[in-house]
């Protein structure tokens, strides 16, 4: 297994690194679906960000749907922001609106 970081900013996911960096990856992975224009999707992005901090066992990404629509009507996503967790490729959960820190923490299992 890799070796993970201990401070890390969430990545910004496209559909050009969708798979290597979601599908693929080791650990599992939040996947933060918002836009600029989304005020509750401004209100979550720090506590996906510090969440990203504490965290080392996830990997956090974020993924703009004005620019990535096509990934965002795979997954159903209808609302912003919306959260996703993969696990080993598949989505293992989800969570619509703006969530609390501790709200996340229990999505992802931690």
């Amino acid at each position: 297994m890799k070796e993970r970081r201990t401070i890390m900013a969430p990545i910004e996911i496209t559909e050009q690194n969708f798979e290597q960096e979601v599908l693929k990856s080791d650990i599992p992975v939040l996947v933060d679906f918002w836009a600029a224009w989304c005020g509750p999707c401004r209100m979550q992005a720090p506590i996906v960000d510090e969440l990203a901090k504490e965290v080392s066992s996830v990997k956090f990404a974020k993924l703009d749907v004005d620019a990535n629509g096509r990934l965002a009507q795979q997954y159903g996503v209808m609302n912003i922001p919306t959260l996703l967790l993969f696990k080993d490729g598949k989505m293992a959960g989800s969570a619509v609106g703006l969530q609390s820190k501790e709200s996340l923490k229990e999505l992802i299992g931690v």
